[in-house]
């Protein structure tokens, strides 16, 4: 069997344990084996056609596994429907088999879907170890994930600090009011990101996410602060207001962020 059939044989067995971790592996394997996907060698077009055909199925495993069977919200409300059909007592449960949390109907005899898929995220959470639980919140902050956002994670992942800039309102003496434009940053061009204009959107919810910290102004970054105050999008902010105050910090990888990168970085062995 090639490493093709075993990778896509994972998940035809009926149960599933630790899919989130394969879920990550074969990404890292599509990632580390990428090179050859776009390497160009004489004589070799019709074995390159059949290679990127096996990377859109890898890829599209991967996608399968993340969009459909790991995304508890997904099986949870999946589940609500189920959990509407009665049992003989009258009462709806989160599973076939007796449940630990059940569901009361409402007075037309179903289960409201949000709370019928609270049971079921509950039900989930019995049993669960470390381990598997950790699992589970990777593989749901990864499919929030764009691309962008990820390649400004693998930019913070070393660890080091990027100038960030807001910029505000100057209110009285020395006084800060409303912010305009909040997390602008070098770290998208550093990274290479697609929409530039989009870092401080990127970079204000990988901060919602845990996976960055912002911290004190770093004076060693001056030349990089400089940089970053003629970026279109801080001076189109600093325009639409009268007086402008710049507010001096950086942005770094979170110690979620590390540990999520650790589990997730496709360039691991």
């Amino acid at each position: 069997m090639t490493t093709h059939d075993r990778l896509l044989d994972a998940h035809s067995g009926d149960e599933v344990p630790n899919l989130a971790q394969r879920a990550v592996g074969l990404a890292g394997w599509a990632a580390r084996t990428g090179y050859s996907f776009t390497r160009k060698l004489p004589g070799v077009d019709t074995a390159e056609r059949g290679i990127r055909q096996v990377e859109r199925q890898l890829l599209g495993e991967l996608r399968r596994r993340l969009d459909e069977v790991d995304d508890p919200y997904h099986a949870a409300l999946s589940a609500a429907s189920a959990m509407n059909r009665p049992t003989g007592n009258g009462r709806a449960t989160a599973f076939d088999a007796p449940a630990v949390i059940t569901v009361v109907p409402s007075r037309d005899g179903h289960s409201e879907p949000l709370r019928a898929a609270m049971a079921e995220l509950l039900n989930r959470s019995i049993g669960f170890g470390r381990e598997r639980a950790k699992e589970y919140l990777y593989a749901i902050i990864l499919r929030q994930l764009t691309p962008d956002e990820a390649r400004i994670l693998s930019a913070l992942s070393d660890g080091s600090p990027f100038p960030l800039i807001d910029v505000a309102e100057r209110a009285g003496v020395g006084g800060t009011g409303r912010i305009v434009l909040r997390n602008a940053s070098t770290v998208g061009k550093a990274a290479g990101v697609s929409l530039n204009d989009q870092v401080p959107s990127y970079l204000t919810r990988l901060i919602g996410l845990g996976l960055a910290d912002i911290d004190e102004e770093a004076p060693s970054l001056e030349t990089q602060y400089e940089i970053l105050m003629t970026d279109e999008t801080v001076r189109q902010a600093e325009a639409s207001i009268k007086r402008a105050k710049l507010i001096r910090r950086t942005v770094h990888i979170s110690r979620l962020g590390a540990q999520f990168w650790e589990a997730c970085d496709p360039t691991a062995r």
